[in-house]
């Protein structure tokens, strides 16, 4: 299933390098979203790295999901394509 970055989970005035907030087109809510908690994530850079995370919580009620990633993200992960295992 394919899943869209959206952006850095984020405070005020900090934000979460390596924590990003994941979208999925078929999912639109919370309940929905639990249901993808332990997935795993992957994101592939133009460099043909992989780097691989964790979906750990439910964002919002709208479906969102946070997702966990072993190192940093750089921002140009943001707005592109995700697998979701």
């Amino acid at each position: 299933m394919e899943g869209v970055i959206v952006h850095y989970r984020r405070g005020r005035r900090t934000y979460h390098g390596n924590q990003m907030i994941l979208t999925v087109a078929a999912v639109d809510s919370r309940e929905k979203a639990r249901q993808f908690l332990g997935k795993k994530v992957i994101w592939a850079s133009p460099a043909n790295k992989k780097l691989e995370g964790k979906v750990t919580n439910v964002h919002g009620n709208k479906g969102a999901m946070r997702v966990q990633f072993e190192t940093g993200m750089p921002g140009q992960a943001i707005g592109q394509k995700v697998l979701v295992e």
